[in-house]
């Protein structure tokens, strides 16, 4: 199996997967050293970490609707060639990036208590999680910039430097937690809390080396008005690709948050092995990601430059590469449970739970991968609707209404939860693949393509 090449002077597909790849896995690391370092106290602990953890990322996709919105118009604006255009999308969505940080922020802060109450966080979690989470908000604020501003530079094709970024980032955030959770000489221990002022600390560094970054190598220095104004044209075309694509995700994480509540409801063991096979699960699907995003960037090109059969070609290609590398992934991390569990927690019980469930996962990883790349093509061809219009059923129905069905009703517990996850991804994935194969796409692809040319020779006269 040949990877994917590049159209002439553009990078091809496993150039800008692998430092994708690196930046997810550095996350998803530092991620598990926070686990890790909250079930040193207890599993209660643990289940705080990540009930907040489920909150922030809820937030965070508000950011993603800028994010990828500006990722996608930015790879097609400079597919044509239309490099001026680019430059006044990166500078909108920054302005937009404050606004939706700060509201962000302040709704976390106010309102921890009450979030966590609705994911029905144990009595024995809420006083621990409450308080990180709050902390954690100032950290959610910055992750706004910093999402817009790597995207801006990935979508020109400079994966390397956003890996530099968050490799710095995620560095000083290792630094910095383990001496303020566990108190250092002056230092308090200040326990969950410490990990999340090291992360605002790390995310304020991220903030300072994308600026560094934007003027360096893309000749872009934000002027005062740029942080603060709301463009509404040029926010216009990354709504419309933003807005649906995080509609999709927010309703993933909304049904995901309901079924965290079901695990929560069925006990602190039972919240503790969910929380536990999902870190795991996590390095099983960053491959995926990262062909997913890859393909969206490249594909955003192939759209702009009007080379739609070449666009078609990567996607397929993408798709064998994901589907092979994410089986053996989830293979392998079934295999390996009985060893890697037992690095989070000495209950057997909970140590069988989520053996069973990784199990299930190696069948839940190929349909995934459906999601993970089309999802991501469709969107970089301007067909960023049906993903929205045919999955949101799907995860009210089969993932969340399926996990109460089979997890509380049928009493099957977490493996009933995870069944539904797998129907789910399947079923989500096989619609995305027939509309690519049937090639839905087409339409918006030529209409994006005609967009773009059209705004390039405006902006040249």
């Amino acid at each position: 199996m040949n990877p994917p090449r590049a159209a002439p002077g553009r990078p091809g597909l496993v150039a800008i997967t692998w430092p994708l790849f690196a930046e997810l896995l550095l996350g998803t690391l530092v991620g598990l050293a926070g686990l890790a370092l909250a079930a040193r106290v207890s599993d209660a602990a643990s289940g705080a970490y990540a009930m907040s953890n489920h909150v922030q990322q809820a937030f965070f996709l508000l950011f993603r609707i800028v994010s990828m919105g500006v990722s996608v118009v930015i790879t097609q604006q400079l597919g044509a060639g239309d490099r001026a255009g680019a430059d006044a999308s990166a500078r909108a969505a920054l302005g937009a990036s404050s606004w939706l940080g700060l509201g962000a922020g302040l709704c976390v802060a106010a309102g921890a208590g009450g979030l966590l109450r609705l994911l029905n966080a144990p009595d024995a979690v809420l006083p621990l999680a409450q308080p990180f989470l709050q902390y954690l908000a100032i950290g959610l604020a910055l992750d706004a910039f910093n999402a817009s501003m790597a995207a801006v530079m990935r979508a020109h094709l400079h994966a390397r430097d956003t890996l530099l970024v968050m490799l710095a980032m995620h560095a000083l955030h290792l630094l910095l937690c383990v001496p303020l959770m566990d108190g250092s000489g002056p230092l308090p221990a200040l326990g969950l809390p410490g990990f999340a002022i090291a992360l605002a600390a790390s995310r304020a560094l991220g903030l300072v080396l994308h600026l560094w970054l934007w003027r360096r190598r893309l000749a872009i220095v934000p002027t005062r008005r740029d942080w603060w104004v709301i463009r509404h044209e040029r926010l216009a075309p990354v709504l419309h690709i933003g807005l649906p694509g995080a509609a999709e995700n927010i309703a993933w994480r909304l049904a995901m948050m309901v079924t965290v509540a079901m695990a929560a409801r069925m006990g602190v063991p039972e919240l503790a092995a969910q929380s536990y096979t999902l870190q795991i699960q996590h390095f099983v699907l960053l491959f995926g990601v990262a062909v997913g995003f890859a393909s969206e960037i490249l594909v955003g090109h192939l759209i702009g430059a009007g080379r739609l059969h070449e666009a078609d070609r990567l996607v397929h290609r993408s798709m064998r590469w994901g589907l092979v590398v994410g089986t053996l992934g989830a293979l392998a991390a079934a295999l390996s449970a009985p060893w890697t569990l037992p690095l989070f927690t000495r209950d057997a019980q909970v140590v069988s739970w989520g053996s069973k469930l990784l199990w299930i996962a190696v069948l839940l990883e190929p349909g995934r991968v459906f999601n993970l790349v089309v999802i991501n093509a469709l969107r970089a061809t301007g067909d960023a609707r049906y993903p929205v219009a045919a999955g949101s059923l799907s995860m009210l129905l089969v993932m969340a209404g399926g996990a109460w069905l089979l997890g509380v009703h049928f009493g099957l517990g977490l493996v009933g939860v995870w069944i539904a996850y797998t129907a789910d991804e399947w079923l989500r994935g096989l619609l995305m693949a027939a509309r690519w194969q049937r090639r839905g796409w087409l339409a918006h692809a030529r209409a994006t393509h005609r967009r773009v040319s059209r705004a390039r020779r405006l902006t040249a006269a």
